[in-house]
């Protein structure tokens, strides 16, 4: 799953940034509102982490923007800012959450998954496709009895194929997913994880189908 985070504090950025990576998260940071529009204007991510208090736009003022221009990427308004009015404030202008700083980065992680899943129309944090199951809250994969392991971008083109079972997945839909626009990402790369997925979920498991001129498609086996 791809996310934008939207901070002007350095520091604050560079920990969730690794935290969330480290988590199997595919992550971009800007520290300014312009820049964020801008890029939300083009890229698309599953969900944004938005700090209120930025250095040009107010990151309410972002938020407006965002939702009048049609955008429902779903938002975590991330701020200093604890008065119930600035909460209500923000839900208002098309919040989804809202978390005080400071903050753990297991539970900004854990609502960051939670507005993923309501977004996609479930709630359950398991995704199951025939024998193989997927906990994006534990990262733990299964295949009938046996844990696989998988490595971070391995797990997050799985969990994309996986979230969309039976049905056609664009290879720019997955590279959007997986990779940040700051990866030095070689013109085979998503092919080399997809390879390495079809080894490990044999036998036995789900066939990761190649739809040529496309981009692949997860069926049960």
């Amino acid at each position: 799953m791809r996310i934008l985070i939207v901070e002007d504090d350095e520091r604050l950025a560079r920990g969730m940034d690794a935290s969330m990576s480290a988590s199997g998260f595919a992550v971009d940071v800007v520290a300014t509102g312009e820049d964020a529009l801008d890029v939300l204007a083009s890229e698309i991510y599953n969900a944004v982490i938005l700090d209120l208090g930025l250095p040009d736009i107010d990151g309410l003022e972002v938020l407006q923007s965002l939702r009048a221009g049609g955008n429902a990427t779903p938002v975590l308004i991330l701020t200093a800012r604890d008065g119930v009015s600035d909460r209500i404030a923000g839900l208002d202008r098309g919040a989804d959450d809202y978390l005080s700083k400071p903050f753990h980065p297991r539970e900004l992680e854990s609502r960051v998954r939670a507005l993923i899943r309501r977004s996609q129309g479930t709630a359950d944090p398991v995704l199951r496709v025939g024998e193989l199951s997927l906990d994006r809250s534990t990262r733990v994969v299964e295949l009938g009895r046996c844990t696989l392991d998988l490595r971070r971008r391995e797990m997050a083109v799985l969990e994309t194929l996986m979230g969309r079972p039976g049905k056609v997945v664009t290879k720019q839909c997955l590279n959007s997913e997986v990779f940040n626009f700051a990866d030095a990402v070689a013109p085979n790369a998503l092919e080399v994880y997809v390879g390495r997925l079809r080894r490990k979920l044999m036998p036995g498991g789900p066939t990761i189908r190649t739809i040529r001129g496309l981009g692949y498609m997860l069926e049960a086996g």
